[in-house]
């Protein structure tokens, strides 16, 4: 029997369409290059203070690795809904980010203000950025050099030590309340318009203790005319070495404002891992640390993940805080 000229080509085809393929990737098509474009980033605070300081600085460094500049914008109102707004409803392509801070992400929340977004579905987190260590501050007359001082003075003369604020509902104003709710006393809430006025009085002894940043005070202290007796962290840190903590009289206490980036939900995953994997270089740069540790900020590196079940928890520790102490929505304003 004669076989075939071609039927050895046709052994060697049905045996090649037999053998496993091992070396072809699913798609040998490569995705998009990421970024291709400048970036935005909205800042809901205006230029000059802190909050626009670390957002520029950050943007600046990421936007270095990244080889196309991050745009600043800054878009304040209405207690950084407007900002956050606009980075909820931009477009998840990864050339809108978003600045968001405790006071957006889970004071409001915790207040029950009416925001047309929700900070936990309509953002994609891309990771923690930094904290803002509060620091317990005492006018210089006041006879308390230490928390355990201070309480007792409150003990002793109820409703008789006023304790500044920038205002109702801030960051500031709920360590207050904390720590009544803590330490079983009473201290009188003076709420200004803005920490300006609040650290002016308090220079001057018309009001006697306030939780306050670094650079709002640092002169004061420096001069001898206010004095740092705790930090709120509840653990030591970079910004005030060397001050104890009022938590570790009052274990839990915890009360400072922190910073992180956002992106709109959708967000492709691969875009929000670019962004945090060169956020945390950035975090990690000994000039840009430095910079940040002058203007009393620490960096804090993390992961799109930890940012959101620290916003989420956040949301959940002011809210029990806010009911105790009867604030509302409205009272905030």
């Amino acid at each position: 029997m004669t076989i075939p000229r071609y039927q050895p080509l046709l052994w060697l085809t049905a045996t090649l369409a037999a053998a496993p393929v091992c070396a072809q990737p699913a798609s040998s098509t490569p995705g998009p290059a990421f970024p291709v474009k400048p970036i935005r980033l909205i800042i809901p605070y205006p230029p000059g203070g802190t909050t626009d300081f670390v957002g520029r600085e950050v943007a600046n460094k990421v936007g270095e690795y990244f080889g196309h500049i991050i745009v600043v914008d800054n878009r304040p109102g209405a207690g950084t809904i407007i900002g956050l707004t606009q980075g909820a409803r931009a477009a998840p392509d990864g050339y809108t980010i978003t600045f968001g801070t405790s006071a957006g992400l889970a004071l409001n929340p915790a207040l029950g203000t009416k925001m047309p977004f929700d900070p936990h579905r309509d953002f994609a987190p891309i990771g923690l950025m930094a904290y803002v260590p509060y620091l317990l501050v005492v006018t210089a007359s006041l006879p308390a050099r230490n928390v355990k001082e201070l309480i007792a003075l409150a003990r002793a003369q109820p409703g008789r030590i006023n304790f500044a604020s920038p205002g109702v509902g801030t960051p500031n104003h709920l360590g207050i309340e904390m720590l009544n709710q803590l330490a079983g006393v009473t201290f009188v809430h003076v709420p200004y318009k803005g920490g300006a006025l609040a650290v002016t009085d308090l220079v001057s002894g018309q009001v006697q203790a306030l939780f306050s940043g670094t650079p709002q005070v640092s002169a004061f202290v420096k001069a001898g005319r206010l004095r740092v007796i705790a930090t709120a962290t509840p653990k030591p840190n970079r910004v005030a070495p060397g001050v104890p903590t009022i938590a570790e009289m009052f274990p839990g206490f915890d009360c400072n404002t922190w910073f992180g980036l956002l992106a709109p939900a959708g967000t492709p995953a691969n875009i929000v891992t670019r962004f945090n994997t060169d956020l945390n270089r950035a975090l990690a740069d000994a000039g840009l640390v430095q910079r940040l540790l002058d203007q009393g900020v620490e960096a804090t590196p993390g992961t799109p993940a930890g940012f959101r079940q620290m916003y989420q928890s956040e949301t959940a520790r002011w809210r029990q805080v806010i009911k105790v102490a009867g604030i509302s929505a409205a009272s905030a304003k």
